[in-house]
């Protein structure tokens, strides 16, 4: 087994062995929904005790990297489960009803990064970003307008045609067409009042209150790779969070 290299900051041997993992799924070693090596394959391929393992996949799991599967075994993670479909929309009606949102895509178009969207994404300026613009709805009514900036480099040839076509989520199809996982993600939330163009996509008069959500989506190795500003409409549904 060879382990990662000593430092100044004493590392538990799970937390080595996690740090293994993570690597391997990062590497595409093991892709999403794909069953990964028992704990007893993985502590003899380490030469580490299966509680050692056990503990690095538990937290794994916590993290939403890899799903334990009753009698099936560890699965890595996927968008395309129902369970994780929709795990970052957080708007919910405040009904109390479970209502599923349809995607709408309205355009795609490579343009050259600004300056602030370069900063967000962590690229150069100019560097070359696909913009995708699109509503979801619910029941029929537009209550989201994205705006998504995603890095050309990392999903060569995205074009409309391939999402109107997509029977997935957007992070579902990304993850399938173009390999790239959203992990986790970053969001800053503001009110705000409707310009022009949102209210148009929401049919909702100018100056209507929104709640703004601004994402940045992170992969292995908290690479970003996704820029999102989202104007909701909130007049019946809530923004929710879970805080542990």
């Amino acid at each position: 087994m060879i382990l990662a290299p000593p430092n100044p900051t004493f590392s538990p041997l799970y937390q080595q062995i996690k740090g293994l993992l993570i690597q391997s799924l990062q590497n595409g070693e093991w892709k999403p929904g794909e069953l990964i090596p028992s704990e007893t394959e993985l502590a003899g391929r380490y030469g580490v005790s299966q509680g050692t393992v056990r503990k690095a996949i538990d937290e794994l799991a916590a993290e939403n990297l890899v799903v334990r599967k009753q009698g099936r075994g560890t699965f890595v993670a996927t968008h395309n489960e129902d369970r994780a479909q929709y795990r970052f929309l957080r708007l919910v009606s405040d009904a109390g009803q479970a209502l599923v949102p349809k995607s709408t895509y309205l355009s795609v178009d490579r343009v050259r990064a600004n300056t602030d969207v370069a900063t967000l994404l962590d690229i150069k300026p100019s560097d070359p970003v696909f913009v995708v613009k699109r509503t979801l709805g619910f029941e029929g009514v537009p209550r989201i307008f994205d705006e998504i900036w995603l890095p050309a480099a990392q999903y060569k040839g995205l074009t409309l045609e391939r999402l109107q076509a997509c029977d997935s989520t957007l992070y579902g199809f990304l993850e399938s067409a173009f390999g790239v996982r959203m992990l986790r993600a970053v969001e800053n939330i503001k009110a705000v009042s409707a310009q022009s163009e949102q209210a148009d996509r929401l049919h909702v008069p100018e100056g209507t209150p929104l709640l703004m959500v601004e994402r940045q989506s992170m992969t292995y190795a908290d690479q970003l790779v996704e820029l999102r500003r989202g104007w909701y409409v909130t007049d019946q549904f809530s923004y929710r969070n879970e805080l542990y």
